[in-house]
């Protein structure tokens, strides 16, 4: 398989996922739909692999447990109550920053270096947020606004602690899939768990277009997008697959334009572009892009 199909595949997956998020966001419990997505996906994972005979055991769980909790877990918890709370588009945008946080701990986690470059990436990118937000945080919608932006921090740096723990499952020699599969179990059996301490009872949703968007975010956005993803982290290391998520708003915006009737205004294009700079700039010249992409002249 290709590296530039895995990127591509990739960006188009996780860039539309953001819509089939927010068609979930009310019917039910938002805990109880991240647990439905991942019992789904599980199940279709660990079968799969049972099937074609190709389950195996990690031979070491600690960093797929690891994996699990920030992966298909609390990374969701931050990102489904974020887009209750905002356009799922922004929600694309904050996320975007996964690429500037796997550099820092990457820094911190295994030692590499981390450059001038990105810390001028990360001072655009909070500008550009800073511009995005602007309205809407000098709005009546404030409050809101500022609790969404910080559940999306809080999923997006999970998100990024999940690709640590990915990397040093794939130095382990558990590969992508193996810790795929019983990392959305383990994660679905976590969120089990959090919709039983809440004491609510399961809600069953009754609309179609929830049933679709769950289908969608089971197979398509989870089994299919979380296993290109990380295998883009096997192949060339998290910062360099983290470029990808320098894709992912534009896609979510434009979707949420026409789905959500997200409204622009010049300093939400400005600062979407500010954001978008500061991924780049963290790249910049010498961008390692993935083989069999080429560089334009």
């Amino acid at each position: 398989m290709s590296t530039i199909f895995l990127f591509a595949a990739t960006v188009l997956i996780w860039g539309s996922t953001w819509i089939a998020i927010s068609a979930q966001v009310g019917s039910v419990p938002l805990v109880q739909s991240i647990f439905l997505r991942f019992a789904v996906a599980a199940i279709i994972m660990l079968a799969g692999l049972a099937a074609l005979g190709r389950l195996k055991r990690p031979a070491q769980w600690r960093f797929v447990i690891a994996q699990a909790l920030c992966l298909f877990c609390f990374n969701f918890v931050g990102l489904y109550h974020a887009a209750a709370l905002m356009p799922s588009g922004l929600v694309s945008v904050v996320f975007s920053l996964a690429s500037i946080l796997n550099a820092a701990n990457a820094r911190i986690f295994f030692g590499d270096r981390i450059t001038p470059r990105t810390i001028c990436a990360g001072v655009i990118g909070v500008l550009g947020l800073a511009l995005l937000f602007r309205d809407d945080l000098t709005g009546t919608a404030n409050l809101q606004t500022l609790r969404g932006i910080g559940w999306a921090l809080l999923g997006t740096m999970m998100f990024s602690l999940g690709n640590m723990a990915s990397r040093r499952n794939a130095q382990l020699g558990v590969t992508p899939t193996t810790a795929n599969a019983w990392g959305m179990g383990i994660g679905a059996l976590v969120l089990l768990a959090l919709v039983g301490l809440s004491g609510q009872g399961m809600v069953w949703p009754e609309t179609g277009r929830y049933w679709v968007a769950l289908a969608y975010l089971s197979v398509i956005g989870t089994v299919i997008g979380f296993t290109t993803y990380l295998l883009l982290v096997a192949r060339l290391g998290s910062a360099r697959a983290g470029y990808a998520t320098v894709v992912f708003p534009v896609v979510a915006l434009l979707l949420s334009t026409f789905y959500e009737g997200y409204h622009w205004t010049p300093s939400a294009a400005a600062g979407l572009c500010l954001t978008l700079l500061g991924n780049v700039v963290m790249f910049g010249r010498g961008l390692p892009l993935p083989r069999g992409m080429k560089r334009a002249t």
